[in-house]
């Protein structure tokens, strides 16, 4: 009984830790460095692989740091084939996604010790 609680709060995290990097990812997309540029080129497929890197991570059982970079490379790469998008275009979004590891693990943290107390 106690195994299936701790499977759903690893999911439910990771879930948490999916929306925190997407969020993150956005903010610094359209708004960091490059803002302008990239608000006027924003294409509907940068949306599109936030969106399926999160499902994936619903799907995935456990996430860690190796789990959450291969599915952003294996979402990328499937990207690559079937976009209008240029290969280094995806490369920067996958690279920035994958920037947003510690983020995303340092909200499951904070999560797990909260709900411990």
């Amino acid at each position: 009984m106690q195994k299936k609680k701790d499977n759903a709060n690893v999911v439910g995290m990771a879930v948490l830790g999916a929306s925190l990097a997407g969020l993150a990812a956005g903010a610094y997309f359209f708004f960091g460095p490059n803002a302008k540029k990239h608000q006027k080129n924003a294409k509907a497929w940068a949306i599109k692989m936030k969106g399926d890197v999160v499902e994936k991570l619903e799907a995935a059982k456990e996430v860690t740091e190796p789990v959450y970079h291969q599915i952003i490379d294996t979402v990328a790469k499937k990207y690559a084939k079937g976009t209008k998008a240029t290969q280094e275009e995806i490369d920067e979004l996958a690279k920035d996604l994958k920037k947003h590891w510690k983020t995303i693990s340092a909200a499951v943290k904070a999560k797990k010790v909260t709900k411990k107390k």
